[in-house]
């Protein structure tokens, strides 16, 4: 068990040590009537088969910290670390427990009291403060990663700790010419339907996935929707509130909210083809104090959050437009993205773009909800545990013999090409919105 990601609510800093009540949001604790339904949704309770690593166990153990009958020691932080929160429990859950919100606070509230090591602390100071919310850091984080691959000299990776095991396994970095950024607005020409909406490009998806970005802005596009891209912004902040950075976390909020509240019109959708972006950016008013003026902004800015899928099906669906058949290896499969699911309850208008595309042949996963082990970086700080995780996800994939995975998330979509190519394997990853590019192209074109 290793550090892993999280995020924090809306309390005032957490007072001294021998307050265990600042630790752990204890009210919410009482709301599991521990039923037991969550234990075979969680996927470190199915790895490791100890009580102490579900959802029910844990909540046992904020309890017991609230009621002061066990210390929150190192023990306590892992059985908090080892924990992916996929929020697979609370879609199962009778009580409507909001286990990702107590989990978070209570990750939060420990990385404030109990400062990790100074190695430790190093490394999430250059991940979380120098890294992720600076575009020219990326870059080079970027570039550097490209030599590596080049050259060949990421197989020396793995003498350097767990955090180098992967490396030899991550997708090729594009060229620099390849991750070029999106302009700040990208129209449809002079398609009489033209809509306006916001689009948020991420930190590392330009780095990883220019591509994917590129695609979701063309395509919607196709569908006469200009895109407004906040040229100053980088980062949401999901894994800074994911891993208990709650001070850089508000930040970040705070940037993007006026970043967004400054482009167009600022009342347009915003568009996020990022799950794990779009559920932070739909729930991030519980960083801030209730009825302040940051929680009120903060809340109208959660109304205008759209997942690419919901958009785009509900667009398709407005005009009756049937897909073409988009250029990939059939039959294909649609893996949910856990916090697209489980975190913003969107399920059926994947489904509703696939089965617009006339000819496409599915072959659905027996378990699409369940976890790929990806969860932000704990493929990275738990890299045995991710593959172990994922291992259930490639065996469902062989099973049903599809040949393309697709799915909303570029950490499942990481996690996906990595794990194949770790063991071997020729399945095609991508995107969903690769693929309705592609398949609004090819409409196109048949229109002609």
């Amino acid at each position: 068990m290793a550090p892993s990601n999280a995020a924090p609510t809306n309390t005032p800093e957490p007072g001294a040590l021998s307050d265990p009540g600042a630790l752990v949001d204890y009210a919410k604790s009482l709301d599991c009537i521990h039923c037991g339904l969550c234990l075979q949704t969680c996927p470190t309770y199915l790895l490791s088969g100890v009580e102490s690593s579900s959802p029910r166990g844990r909540i046992h153990l904020m309890r017991a910290v609230g009621e002061k009958r066990q210390s929150a020691d190192q023990a306590y932080a892992e059985e908090l670390d080892f924990c992916l929160l996929c929020r697979h429990c609370e879609s199962v859950c009778p009580a409507g427990v909001r286990f990702g919100e107590m989990m978070t606070f209570a990750r939060a509230r420990y990385e404030a009291q109990r400062p990790r090591s100074l190695s430790a602390r190093l490394l999430r100071f250059l991940g979380l403060r120098v890294l992720l919310p600076h575009r020219l850091a990326l870059r080079l984080a970027g570039s550097g990663l490209r030599f590596l691959q080049v050259t060949g000299l990421e197989t020396l990776a793995s003498h350097f700790g767990k955090l180098g095991t992967g490396l030899p396994y991550l997708p090729r970095i594009p060229p620099l010419m390849a991750r070029r950024l999106l302009a700040p607005r990208i129209g449809p020409g002079t398609n009489e339907l033209q809509k306006r909406v916001g689009l948020l490009q991420g930190c590392v998806m330009p780095e990883l996935y220019a591509r994917v970005n590129r695609a979701t802005a063309s395509s919607l596009n196709k569908l006469g929707v200009e895109c407004d891209v906040p040229p100053e912004l980088v980062c949401c902040g999901s894994l800074h509130a994911h891993n208990g950075d709650h001070e850089r976390a508000v930040g970040l909020v705070q940037k993007m909210i006026t970043a967004f509240e400054h482009v167009g019109d600022g009342k347009s959708p915003i568009v996020v083809n990022s799950a794990g972006c779009g559920a932070h950016m739909r729930e991030c008013s519980h960083l801030f104090e209730p009825g302040s003026a940051w929680h009120r902004r903060a809340q109208a800015f959660e109304q205008r959050v759209i997942d690419y899928s919901e958009y785009v099906a509900r667009e398709l669906e407005e005009r009756e437009i049937a897909l073409g058949l988009p250029s990939v290896p059939q039959p294909i499969a649609w893996d949910d993205p856990c916090h697209l699911c489980h975190g913003q309850g969107v399920r059926q208008p994947p489904r509703s773009i696939l089965g617009r595309m006339v000819g496409l042949t599915q072959a659905p996963l027996s378990d699409p909800e369940a976890c790929c082990g990806s969860a932000g970086i704990y493929s990275l700080t738990h890299p045995e545990d991710s593959q172990a995780i994922f291992q259930r996800k490639l065996e469902d994939l062989e099973a049903s013999g599809a040949q393309t995975l697709v799915t909303a998330n570029p950490g499942c979509q990481l996690q996906w090409e990595s794990g194949l190519r770790r063991a071997g394997k020729q399945t095609t990853v991508v995107h969903l919105a690769e693929l309705v590019e592609d398949a609004l192209s090819k409409s196109a074109s048949q229109a002609r």
